[in-house]
């Protein structure tokens, strides 16, 4: 079990949310890290992964597939031209990791949670300012994937804005992130990702890029690859997650404590959108 593990557990929180840099090796295999002990102690565990709830549907039939068939199952959704870190190759490897763990006789779920799920679910939370639309599916799509099953412990892995849990903005353009909203289902113990420098797969806007409020930004300001993660602090320790303020800094609203990494490392995507050229 990852250091500090117990006093997050004494909380007693019905989600645990890791709000992460998305694109590195060491976020997914922290967070799969600790469903493994977690389930290998026999805690009813559920995953919430940030892709494409529409694509829930297909996970779930693979999930149930034997451990020889589900990786190439996995392969066929949610991975190709994506390449903004999300769907990395850390990403599939953590997935095809505790489904092992669950062919074993584990008692652990997935769920993908991004996004509305259906049209019906668009239209209710379409008055909302903002990203709020957005925020709002992805809580209750986890509320409702965690209400399925009798869990012990609910984890959601999400990019850091998501993991806020207080409003952002001011008057009537605030909205609340994700873990804001899903605070009023449950208790959240929300963490943020810290880490000594080193590099993540992610997209960035190219130098000298504008983009206009409310316009779609163009794919050709956007640039997508493994860049550097800058970082000024090293605590030089092993992965581990603590309540309250990351040391030596103030108290951050939005989050309850913070999940060290030490130093990170790009993830490339799974499933590249254009082949690698031959050498």
């Amino acid at each position: 079990m990852p250091e500090g593990w117990a006093e997050i557990a004494n909380l007693q929180p019905r989600y645990i949310v890791f709000g992460e840099l998305h694109g590195t090796q060491e976020s997914p295999a922290f967070v799969g890290d600790l469903a493994c002990a977690l389930a290998s102690q026999d805690q009813r565990v559920l995953l919430a992964i940030e892709f494409d709830s529409g694509a829930d549907a297909a996970l779930q039939d693979a999930w149930r597939l034997p451990a020889n068939q589900f990786a190439q199952a996995l392969q066929k959704f949610g991975w190709k031209g994506r390449t903004d870190g999300v769907a990395s190759e850390a990403m599939f490897a953590m997935l095809v990791r505790l489904h092992r763990l669950k062919d074993a006789g584990r008692p652990i779920d997935v769920a993908a949670f991004n996004g509305p799920r259906d049209e019906s679910q668009r239209k209710r939370v379409a008055h909302l300012a903002g990203q709020g639309p957005h925020e709002a599916a992805q809580a209750e799509n986890i509320h409702d994937a965690a209400s399925n099953g009798s869990y012990d412990r609910v984890l959601v892995l999400v990019g850091g804005f998501h993991a806020e849990t207080v409003p952002y903005g001011e008057g009537a353009k605030s909205f609340d992130p994700m873990a804001a909203r899903l605070a009023r289902t449950g208790r959240v113990v929300s963490l943020e990702m810290r880490f000594a420098a080193g590099s993540a797969w992610n997209c960035i806007a190219k130098p000298g890029s504008r983009f206009e409020p409310g316009q779609a930004i163009p794919k050709d300001a956007i640039e997508c690859g493994n860049h550097p993660a800058k970082s000024d602090v090293d605590l030089k320790r092993a992965p581990f997650m603590q309540l309250g303020a990351f040391p030596g800094e103030a108290p951050i609203a939005g989050f309850d404590g913070f999940f060290w990494l030490g130093s990170v490392h790009g993830s490339a995507p799974q499933v590249r959108a254009d082949p690698p050229e031959q050498r």
